[in-house]
């Protein structure tokens, strides 16, 4: 099965995403590349929001996120209700993540792993298929709810405020 897939990366993870980019064509994904465009100091939030918003568009059915430790970019994708992004640094999780909890993004650290894991990840990202079991579905059903109160409460807490 083949899919469309956004990547993007900070300058951290810029070297790893080139690589990625390269396999994921050569498995023939559609791929999208949502910058950076070269080594220059950048902030990873930015490129986090650009994937994010890709997948809640439906432009791109998964994405690749990089940074230098991954751990940054996984914190700003899950900020977006309807994301669910994993850091991964095994291809058991890299799997698991998309068969159990549907995760639509996978996270990378540029400088903790290197092009053959990455590689390796990559694949058993894509390759998984999202369980449908009542188990994992019902587990999917109160993070949806988890996302929808703490988002009421967060409007709740700005109106308060400005009042």
């Amino acid at each position: 099965m083949t899919m469309n897939v956004a990547v993007a990366s900070d300058h951290a993870g810029f070297s790893l995403k080139g690589k990625v980019l390269e396999y994921l064509s050569g498995l023939g994904h559609t791929v999208e590349d949502l910058g950076t465009c070269n080594t220059t100091p950048v902030d990873y939030p930015d490129f986090a929001e650009a994937v994010a918003n890709a997948i809640l568009s439906e432009r791109a059915e998964r994405a690749v996120l990089i940074c230098g430790s991954g751990v940054g970019a996984s914190v700003v994708a899950n900020k977006f209700r309807g994301i669910r992004a994993g850091l991964c640094h095994d291809t058991y999780s890299a799997h698991q993540g998309v068969e159990h909890d549907h995760m639509n993004v996978l996270v990378l650290g540029g400088r903790v792993i290197g092009e053959a894991l990455a590689r390796e990840l990559v694949g058993a990202f894509v390759n998984a298929k999202q369980s449908q079991e009542e188990r994992h579905l019902g587990r999917l059903a109160k993070i949806e709810a988890i996302e929808e109160k703490c988002g009421l409460e967060s409007l709740r807490g700005l109106v308060a405020s400005s009042d």
